[in-house]
């Protein structure tokens, strides 16, 4: 068969386009390291189980090629993981497991230096709400019930939470402000020390994520009263939301993905199309049914979007509270 030249020039282009699809595919950015994943929590809180078990997914399905090192820094309300972040000298193999003082640190802590609009979005992965617990030994099982016995405390009721000015402690000022009641606050590095001290006794209450408390309220150690969701949870269906009694309030915890600041572009592209899978794998699904989390995916633009508007938020939570 003759080859004309106009062939044989077809075919070399052919050919240099196909070369350079592979070696743009070939180029496409990786990590070539193991991956700091720092939490921004202590160690068996909902942070830090929803890092592990993103781990797991990530290793199982062989998503990625470096992998993902659970790194907890749960010091000084999160300012530890975000300094680490904000810090750190490999931005491209640095990614944080965020909770909402992701927004609270920072205004509290002006002093860190720290502007949560330069760190680069990866993915929201959903939202978790927040329930009301009482030790089962208390024969508390209704909300009023608790109003009650905290009132009759006078002062000495003692609740434990997630670290000072974020989440938990929002939440209990916000019971304290709206119900005339009087709570000592104790803050923890994580929530599974808060779950752990409540099912010891070691505390009165708490406002623990269901993931946090799951496995202590199904072994019957502890009571849930009401959630502050929009609806009621399917893992607590029978406990009254605080919208039923007459509060319009609620409130849930960020459960994001965030990469350094001064991540390149190709990086947080990997990133965010890695989290990605696993948001819509069967296993992350799964979990958020079981764990009685909302799902929430977000794009970049919609994660910068939703920052300002819980930052908005927090500062006024956070000037109500007198922080």
């Amino acid at each position: 068969m003759k080859t004309t030249k106009r062939a044989f020039l077809g075919m070399l282009s052919a050919t240099a386009l196909a070369a350079s699809t592979l070696s743009g595919a070939a180029n496409a950015w990786e990590p070539t390291k193991p991956i700091d994943f720092v939490i921004m929590a202590g160690a068996g809180g909902g942070a830090d189980q929803i890092a592990r078990f993103i781990q797991s997914v990530a290793e199982k399905g062989k998503m990625t090629p470096r992998p993902l090192i659970p790194n907890n820094k749960g010091g000084g309300s999160g300012a530890e993981a975000l300094i680490r972040l904000n810090g750190t000298k490999d931005p491209d193999h640095t990614i944080l497991v965020t909770l909402n003082s992701f927004f609270t640190t920072p205004l509290r802590q002006p002093n860190l230096g720290i502007d949560i609009s330069t760190f680069t979005p990866v993915a929201m992965m959903g939202v978790d709400p927040f329930v009301l617990w009482v030790h089962k030994d208390r024969n508390i099982t209704s909300f009023e019930d608790w109003q009650a016995a905290v009132k009759e405390a006078d002062g000495e009721w003692v609740m434990g939470g997630t670290g000072k000015g974020q989440e938990d402690s929002l939440v209990t000022t916000w019971l304290e402000q709206n119900y005339d009641l009087k709570i000592k606050y104790i803050p923890y590095k994580g929530g599974g020390a808060v779950a752990k001290d409540l099912a010891g006794q070691q505390i009165m209450s708490s406002v623990n994520n269901p993931s946090e408390a799951k496995g202590f309220y199904e072994n019957g150690d502890v009571v849930p009263l009401v959630s502050f969701s929009d609806e009621r949870l399917p893992l607590v269906a029978d406990v009254p939301t605080v919208k039923e009694l007459d509060k319009d309030f609620s409130y849930y915890n960020q459960r994001a993905v965030v990469g350094a600041p001064g991540m390149s572009d190709e990086a947080a592209a990997y990133y965010q199309d890695l989290f990605k899978k696993i948001y819509e794998s069967d296993e992350w699904q799964g979990y958020m049914a079981s764990e009685s989390l909302s799902p929430l995916w977000m794009d970049a633009s919609a994660q910068k979007d939703y920052w300002q508007t819980q930052v908005a938020r927090h500062k006024e939570l956070l000037e109500k509270m007198g922080e």
